[in-house]
């Protein structure tokens, strides 16, 4: 068992909260076991398991060191997993894995697809919300262009618990994502606050992406105006806009009640 908190590896895993760590060694952390056994399922390598017993006992998900090889399971303490923990409540669980490539050709399609795409997403919290929408929908893939995070930031993978592992996902610039879903002939809508069309008004029932701009600055030119149409939420208090993660919720809710899922 660990139980130093100067221990190397430990010490490692504290680093990998960092991009550039986590680029450099192509590892990237995994907190908790219901998010470890949605990236087993998909098909994530493993590279090692930390786990602190006393709290591990109270997880909902045992079965899921049963994948992996007894060697690369080691105890900590409660003391060292607190150290490495990033969320209160954790039930006791970090694994280290190796990412994935995330690109525009290793996204398999439906018939009638439904895409969420992302513009230059700053807030790691933000996209794991969306990539929990999606998730939740049954979007099709979530597109992230130009991003200002990672998708493997730790906080990615929290706030989204786990979609990361569920949800088809690509990184890539706005102009190779325009000229992907052109050649799909998928109908392009840019969330905007200037724009005339409200979106329950829009017909989603077609192929269809939505692209979310920041909180801040909202969309580029270059989405607006290469956009099938632009459309809004009504805004009927004082505050003119919502976080990007409810925005996308709204609207992809929409989609999805068009679509008679249930």
């Amino acid at each position: 068992m660990i139980t130093s908190l100067q221990n190397p590896a430990i010490k490692n895993i504290t680093k990998l909260s960092k991009s550039k760590e986590r680029r450099e060694q192509q590892l990237f952390v995994i907190e908790g076991a219901r998010e470890l056994s949605l990236a087993i399922q998909s098909n994530y390598k493993i590279e090692a398991v930390y786990v602190c017993r006393e709290k591990f006992r109270d997880t909902k998900y045992p079965q899921v060191l049963d994948s992996i090889p007894e060697n690369d399971v080691i105890d900590i303490s409660p003391a060292v997993f607190e150290k490495v923990a990033y969320r209160e409540n954790s039930d006791g669980l970090v694994a280290l894995a190796r990412p994935k490539t995330h690109g525009l050709k290793d996204i398999k399609l439906s018939q009638n697809p439904f895409i969420i795409v992302l513009e230059s997403v700053e807030k790691p919290g933000n996209l794991g919300a969306v990539l929990r929408t999606a998730d939740a929908a049954a979007a099709d893939a979530v597109i992230v262009c130009d991003p200002q995070t990672d998708l493997y930031n730790p906080n990615v993978i929290r706030s989204g618990v786990g979609g990361l592992f569920t949800v088809q996902t690509a990184v890539c610039s706005s102009e190779e994502a325009l000229e992907w879903l052109k050649s799909l002939n998928v109908n392009i809508y840019a969330a905007e606050l200037e724009a005339s069309e409200f979106y329950q008004n829009i017909d989603f029932r077609q192929p269809s992406a939505i692209v979310m701009g920041t909180e801040a600055d909202g969309l580029t030119l270059f989405w607006i105006n290469n956009a099938t149409k632009r459309i809004k939420i009504p805004m009927l208090g004082k505050i003119d806009s919502l976080n990007v993660s409810v925005s996308t919720a709204v609207i992809t809710f929409e989609a999805m009640r068009q679509r008679n899922v249930r």
